[in-house]
């Protein structure tokens, strides 16, 4: 509570006791009289305390600009004012009118509930002047006599004040507060009580206001004068268009003549050269500021920009490209020699307008690369086009000139990068296009690859005929079926398959190693990965038809050796990379393929499969039970693959006893059940038939199948054995599980060119035309008859075995 004290300044040993009024970013000095709106409580409460009193209070600036300061926040130095108008709003506030008389010094703050009071001195300031106060008085006029004529805003009254003014602390606080010193500095001025040193302090701050506003003079001036230099520049630039267009007629006709020359160097086909030059006229007409002169413009540079006569000379060396393609690219023979074959088409009639090539096969087996060679061994220029994903006609047509920001189509951009009108084009993953409401992008590639049509190509954008008869367009695909029929009907599909484990070690060993190490500052000489390690890398780090992650592992491998050498320094010997350490540098192995069985047994059939990451073995299991004549089907298997398993069942049904099924089995009492390991992965096809059936009838007969036979097929309601698909690839799984005799369609025997040779000189094909040849070499005997050798058996023989191929046991 704020009372009224009986004596109105109180005094304790020469000490005034004064309420205390903080300042933020403001100083007031003696003599000054001004306006102050306290808004902390601890102020008002303040302002109302000397309002009560004898309405003196001390006004002393902050250290720093604090909402709640303490003590130790406030300078030593303020200034005693009295508080001539106060007006209180009623929001909290208070406006009062205060003028400054005295110098003070504080000798303590004490920090009330309410507010702060300071103990006091009163500063008296002399006014005797010594040569030295003279002159830093003369010294001080002269310099704000050149801070007012710098900064043109000292009325010329207040210099008047100035001049008049003799006493020299004094005259230092007016000129002070009537400059653009910084609240700080002004703090230095309030706390220098001696005159001389206070003048001094002016002096130093005053010099630095002084350099600023010349400074920034300067700054101006230079303003000004480029001002002053870009005006008359475009007065003089826009007075010599108006003398052009008064002699000519035109408009800047320095740039529609370099137009017009470039348009004719382009050596555009006569209707396109008519077109831009029609243009032209258009862009002289046009007024320079409208948005269809940039349009126009942009129109015209992309006619200039396209190679409409530009061609790269084809050099066709066949014994070149083939040791280029042998270079790039490890094994695919029969596309080499398909590629080899069409180049020496090309080099006879100079211009084939045949099929487009088109490369399917699964990720990684080097399509795009395949491509890129080809590129290289012509001497044609390469442009790439990935069409994953692009559902918009305009993406390979463009879009019409009348949209705002239109574009030529991809090819035509293609086009113009290749910078010739006979590139290698490659149209990358032609099978992931999809359609929506803006149109099928596969419709619009009809035009491009056809090539009857592909000489009048129209973009919508440029409007006029672009001939692609002499680009050589290469498309790949992972999926022949999502192909589109009518573009599939325009290319020929050379099929690449994935590569054998034989395949992808040559190449880790020969292609990736080398680079990897040479991309990761090592040589052989620094690491060495063995043959076995390689393959371990391949079976158990990798599941893929290409060799990107083989490289990806290569590469992991390249830098933990990397991180070893830095770390231990040059090592003695290279760092040998085995097949026993490899988990040290990839960890755990991440997949693991299916071997052969271990022993005989009963009711298990090992059968053949083909993925898209390439072949493998699986495990057929069939075992009976008392139940009602039911088939139970387990592990995932499609309808493809249980009708197969019906099929089967009813052939052995049907053939019982000519089978050697027991006369005691009743098929309406029992039930079979046949389940394919793993349960969680999907499965489907027909080429397990032979496998199934193979597995129940050993079942039914308790014979047991053979550990080290592995079959494929499809099977027949008659029992005959038809061709299947991925020989190559289920021998290549067969051959990795330990599998020595492979039971196969006699149609595949044709196809046993594709078996590398290494890996046919270590199997034994069977090859069947019916179940029941499949049967004898698969099947044992009942175990009750003993002393049955493991590698003789004995069946039907049905035809000459291929010599080479084939290795069947005589009867």
């Amino acid at each position: 509570m704020l009372v009224k004290k009986e004596r109105s300044v109180p005094r304790r040993r020469n000490y005034l006791v004064l309420p205390v009024l903080g300042l933020r970013e403001k100083v007031i000095f003696p003599r000054m009289r001004t306006p102050l709106i306290p808004t902390r409580p601890r102020d008002v409460n303040a302002v109302k305390y000397a309002l009560l009193n004898d309405e003196r209070i001390l006004l002393l600036p902050q250290k720093e600009n604090k909402e709640d300061p303490s003590p130790e926040d406030f300078i030593k130095v303020g200034t005693i004012a009295r508080i001539l108008e106060s007006f209180d709003p009623g929001d909290g506030t208070i406006r009062i009118m205060i003028e400054g008389f005295a110098r003070a010094e504080v000798k303590e703050i004490i920090a009330g509930e309410e507010f702060f009071q300071a103990k006091v001195v009163p500063v008296e300031e002399p006014g005797e002047k010594d040569n030295v106060t003279i002159a830093l008085m003369k010294r001080a006029i002269s310099m704000f006599e050149t801070f007012a004529k710098k900064s043109k805003k000292v009325p010329a009254e207040l210099l008047m004040y100035v001049y008049k003014e003799e006493h020299p602390g004094r005259l230092a606080d007016l000129i002070a507060v009537n400059t653009t010193i910084k609240p700080d500095g002004l703090q230095k001025i309030l706390e220098a009580i001696d005159p001389k040193e206070r003048l001094q302090t002016l002096l130093v701050l005053l010099q630095t206001e002084i350099e600023i506003l010349e400074l920034e003079e300067r700054i101006q001036e230079k303003v000004r004068k480029q001002m002053e230099k870009n005006q008359r520049e475009y007065y003089l630039t826009e007075k010599l268009k108006a003398i052009k267009r008064e002699l000519s007629g035109g408009k800047e006709e320095t740039e529609i003549d370099e137009l017009r020359r470039k348009i004719k160097e382009a050596k555009m086909p006569p209707e396109v050269e008519e077109k831009a030059l029609k243009e032209l006229e258009r862009l002289e007409q046009m007024p320079p500021m409208s948005a269809e002169t940039a349009v126009i413009r942009n129109y015209i540079d992309w006619l200039i920009s396209l190679p409409w006569s530009v061609y790269t000379e084809t050099k066709i060396d066949l014994e070149e490209a083939a040791r280029i393609l042998d270079e790039d690219h490890y094994g695919l023979e029969k596309v080499k020699e398909r590629i080899l074959e069409y180049l020496a088409v090309l080099k006879l009639v100079k211009k084939l307008r045949g099929p487009i090539l088109c490369f399917v096969g699964p990720p990684g087996v080097g399509k795009s690369s395949l491509a890129k060679s080809i590129a290289r061994a012509t001497g044609r220029n390469f442009v790439r086009m990935s069409l994953g994903g692009v559902r918009d006609e305009a993406e390979i047509r463009g879009h019409r000139r009348t949209y705002v920001g239109a574009l030529p189509g991809r090819i035509i951009q293609g086009i113009r990068e290749a910078k010739s009108k006979n590139p290698v084009f490659l149209l990358d993953e032609v099978d992931k296009m999809s359609v929506d409401f803006r149109g099928d992008p596969a419709a619009a590639l009809l035009e491009v690859l056809d090539p009857e049509q592909n000489s009048t190509f129209r973009d919508h954008y440029l409007d006029v005929e672009f001939d692609l008869s002499d680009v050589m367009f290469i498309c790949t695909a992972n999926y022949k079926h999502a192909i589109p029929p009518p573009l599939l009907d325009r290319m020929e599909v050379i099929e690449i398959p994935g590569y054998t484990e034989y395949e992808k070690h040559k190449i880790a060993k020969y292609f990736l190693i080398p680079k990897q190490l040479k991309a990761h500052g090592l040589d052989e000489k620094k690491v060495k990965i063995t043959d076995q390690a390689i393959y371990r890398i391949i079976r158990e780090y990798t599941r893929e038809a290409g060799v990107r992650n083989l490289e990806r592992e290569i590469t992991s491998i390249c830098r933990k050796v990397a991180k070893e050498i830095v770390r231990k320094g040059e090592l003695d010997k290279p760092v040998k990379v085995t097949a026993k350490s490899i988990p040290k540098y990839l960890g755990v192995p991440k997949f693991s393929y299916n071997k052969a069985n271990e022993r005989d047994e009963v009711g298990v059939a090992t059968g053949l499969v083909y993925t898209q990451v390439g072949g493998d073995i699986i495990a057929v299991e069939a075992t009976t039970m008392k139940g009602e004549g039911k088939l139970v089907l387990t592990g995932q298997l499609g309808d493809v693959m249980q009708e197969s398993a019906q099929t089967a069942l009813s052939f052995i049904r049907s053939k019982a006893s000519e089978l050697g099924v027991p006369e005691e089995i009743d098929f309406k009492k029992i039930d079979i059940h046949i389940h394919v390991p793993e349960g969680a992965v999907p499965k489907e096809g027909p080429s397990a038939g032979i496998t199934i059936a193979t597995a129940i009838l050993s079942a039914l007969t308790s014979r047991p199948v053979r550990r080290d036979v592995a079959m494929t097929g499809e099977i027949t309601l008659r029992g005959r054995i038809l061709a299947i698909g991925g020989l190559k690839e289920k021998v290549l799984a067969a051959h990795r599980a330990g599998i020595k005799h492979i039971i196969l369609p006699k149609d595949n025997e044709k196809d046993m060119v594709e078996i590398p040779p290494e890996i046919r000189k270590t199997l034994k094909f069977h090859f069947v035309e019916r179940a029941e040849e499949a049967f004898r070499i698969a099947l044992r005997e009942p175990p009750l008859k003993a002393k049955e050798e493991p590698e003789k058996f004995d069946f039907i023989p049905v035809h000459r075995p291929t010599e080479g191929l084939i290795d069947t046991p005589q009867p």
